[in-house]
């Protein structure tokens, strides 16, 4: 397991093809500068040990002992053994909504985007507890398991999209029967699952699965996000809205959020109801329960005793700059007896 201690430093990545590029531009002068001068015969028999490919051979080089180089700098390292870690903390499952309901915009940027933002900013203020997240539209999908790692979290959070799945609708149901099956740990006294939707287009049974997650010990909250008034669901191709959902009359869709099915959800499943619209003030209402909330110890393994790996790639890049240093812009020896291509006869004819 590789670990990078400062990664800033790869942006002085940048200065390579530059330097490549320079190359590239003072090469094509100098061409043009010969052509100039004289033809290429002539120039071939003044200078006839020339090399164009070691010219090339000798800028890589450089190139490539300034990239292991900078590469040193970021301090790379390697874990050498997997140990077990004692933790404190609490199971979260986030059940995000991404129905097509979920792109409407009467909430900036849009719904799905503020519930992303409110997840995130979740996770980002967790210590040690385990994060897991359930997408859901008309079925819901396990998009990452329980798991410590809340930087691989916050990405796939930031990948779910409708596209990922296949039938539309808003499944909360299937979503909470997911989520009951989700949590593998079963000494975990502190479960919380957080359903992030607008509550619209809901199936029947939602309110008796919740009350089925609380008599396995599982809290559940609900974070509605979107307006009472609604907005339509827009359609977009390249970043660019081009319509709105329409309905089998050819009237647009107008979207809103159901709240009571959210707080009824809440109220059953021993949770609380959130407005999820203002997105500082959830945070905070979510952060204060989870720092309260009692915490479990569990274990978990992870790679110790890193150690230090920028050694080797200064002695590569110390190799390569060597390399052109020591490397002659002329045509070697041996090459060059071997007469390939009869370049001597062709010459003296």
């Amino acid at each position: 397991m590789y670990q990078i201690e400062e990664p800033t430093y790869f942006l002085y990545l940048t200065i390579i093809p530059v330097i490549f590029v320079l190359f590239l531009l003072v090469f094509w002068w100098k061409k043009r500068k010969q052509k100039q001068f004289a033809d290429i015969g002539l120039i071939n028999k003044l200078s006839p040990e020339r090399s164009t490919f070691k010219s090339f051979v000798k800028i890589i080089s450089l190139c490539l002992g300034l990239a292991f180089l900078v590469i040193s700098l970021t301090n790379p390292k390697m874990g050498t053994k997997l140990e077990t870690v004692k933790r404190e903390g609490v199971d979260i499952v986030f059940a995000l909504d991404v129905s097509k309901s979920m792109l409407a915009e009467d909430i900036a940027p849009s719904r799905l985007d503020k519930a992303k933002q409110i997840i995130t900013r979740i996770i980002e203020k967790l210590g040690s507890d385990r994060v897991g997240i359930i997408i859901y539209a008309g079925n819901s999908y396990p998009l990452l398991p329980i798991t410590t790692d809340h930087a691989a979290a916050k990405m796939f959070l930031q990948n779910a999209t409708p596209d990922m799945v296949s039938s539309q609708g808003t499944a909360i149901n299937e979503a909470i029967e997911r989520a009951i099956s989700y949590f593998d740990n079963e000494e975990q006294t502190n479960r919380f699952l957080f359903i992030v939707s607008d509550g619209e287009d809901h199936e029947e049974n939602t309110v008796s699965l919740a009350k089925e997650a609380k008599e396995q010990g599982i809290k559940t909250y609900t974070i509605g996000v979107g307006t009472e008034k609604g907005g339509p669901i827009p359609i977009k191709d390249n970043g660019s809205v081009i319509g709105y959902k329409k309905d089998n009359k050819g009237e647009v869709v107008i979207t809103r959020m159901v709240e009571k099915v959210l707080m009824d959800v809440a109220n059953e499943g021993n949770g609380k109801y959130i407005n999820g619209n203002k997105t500082q003030e959830t945070v905070d209402i979510i952060g204060d329960l989870l720092l309260n909330a009692e915490k479990s110890e569990f274990e978990t393994k992870k790679f110790a005793d890193y150690k230090d790996q920028f050694q080797w790639f200064v002695g590569l890049g110390l190799l390569f700059l060597l390399l052109d240093v020591l490397m002659l812009e002329k045509k070697t020896k041996w090459i060059q007896n071997l007469n390939l291509f009869n370049q001597t006869e062709k010459n003296e004819k």
